[in-house]
């Protein structure tokens, strides 16, 4: 559930409403539809971090990344069923290698695992474990891990992997839904990572270059993280980087994880539905059935009738969202020329 920081009343709701609902939609800051609201980036600001960046949303909203990468010993190497050594040689396995998920010997394909990438946020007002700072977690680092590539990065040799921690701070109270700003901070964050070079050879014990500049970027050339956008239905309009009080009459919102593919084109990650809080708002009465405007009380019956009928009174969304209109949300993210390939370019130009 989106925070509900906008208090406003049914009329407020409906008026917002119908203004979002215009052919183009009115929106209370006057972006277009796809426009996203001005920011600061800037990257590289911790320096004892791998990579690190901050963003800062013109509403005032603030967030910082850094990223911290070390070496850890791959869990399950040179062990058996019985938990010794293959040296020990103990119990029935008789010195035979026997592998219980772990990365042995007969490992050569360089596979990641999910594991060895940990996200953490940490937001004002929320405990660590709450809902909200453990969902927004949860689609950050499903967008991350959706490809081979990150994991794959991390991989050193059969017995040593780095281990990547992503802490992600939300410096202020947040005004609104704060995934695009947390998802921003951490493609910026990711784009600008560098790892010690490997100087050592194969499986030996991990050793590296102690010259920074001779770092090489976690992800090459070619190649970028994944960000991920959120979308919000008002009426027939789809709008981009809702805001607070946009989210308060939103019909449906939906987050859209993206990340250029092989071929130059952008893959959809993940696709998440959001629970918009203008379910939580309370539906107007219209001045017919209010018997303080000198309507009388009718049965419940009449007074569902009018409520359905009456325009201008605000109404909370209900059902579910239908696949037409996932589908134009999607295609407005990976198509050519689209809001998700101008929102990787735009962040591709952020100098360090």
């Amino acid at each position: 559930m989106a925070p509900t920081s906008a208090n406003l009343s049914p009329a407020e709701l409906s008026y917002l409403h119908n203004s979002l609902s215009q052919t183009p939609p009115i929106r209370p800051d006057g972006r277009s539809a796809t426009q996203f609201r001005p920011l600061v980036a800037e990257s590289e600001i911790l320096p004892s971090a791998n990579g690190s960046a901050r963003i800062c949303f013109a509403d005032g909203t603030e967030a910082v990344v850094g990223i911290k990468a070390e070496v850890e010993k791959s869990a399950g190497f040179g062990r058996d069923i019985a938990g010794e050594t293959e040296e020990a040689g103990l119990g029935t396995a008789g010195g035979n290698e026997i592998e219980m998920g772990g990365m042995g010997k007969g490992d050569e394909g360089k596979k990641g695992r999910d594991a060895w990438v940990e996200v953490q946020i940490e937001m004002p007002g929320y405990r660590d474990d709450d809902a909200l700072p453990v969902f927004l977690g949860a689609m950050l680092r499903e967008s991350l891990l959706a490809t081979e590539t990150l994991k794959n990065r991390l991989y050193i040799n059969r017995r040593f992997h780095w281990r990547l921690y992503i802490d992600i701070l939300l410096l202020s109270a947040p005004l609104s839904y704060p995934l695009p700003l947390l998802s921003l901070t951490t493609h910026l964050a990711l784009q600008h990572t560098n790892l010690p070079a490997l100087i050592s050879e194969q499986d030996e014990d991990p050793l590296f270059n102690d010259d920074w500049d001779a770092a090489v970027p976690l992800y090459p050339s070619g190649q970028t993280p994944p960000v991920t956008l959120l979308l919000a239905s008002v009426g027939p309009n789809i709008l981009f980087d809702p805001s607070g009080d946009e989210l308060a009459v939103a019909d449906a919102v939906v987050a859209v994880s993206v990340a250029p593919s092989a071929e130059k084109q952008l893959a959809v990650m993940a696709v998440r539905m959001v629970d918009p809080p203008s379910r939580l708002t309370g539906a107007g009465t219209p001045d017919v059935l209010n018997t303080a405007t000198g309507g009388a009380a009718p049965a419940k019956a009449e007074a569902l009738a009018v409520r359905e009928t009456e325009s201008g009174v605000w109404r909370p969304p209900r059902g579910g969202v239908s696949r037409s209109l996932v589908a134009r949300m999607i295609k407005m993210v990976v198509e050519k020329g689209g809001v998700g390939e101008e929102i990787l370019e735009a962040l591709d130009k952020v100098e360090t």
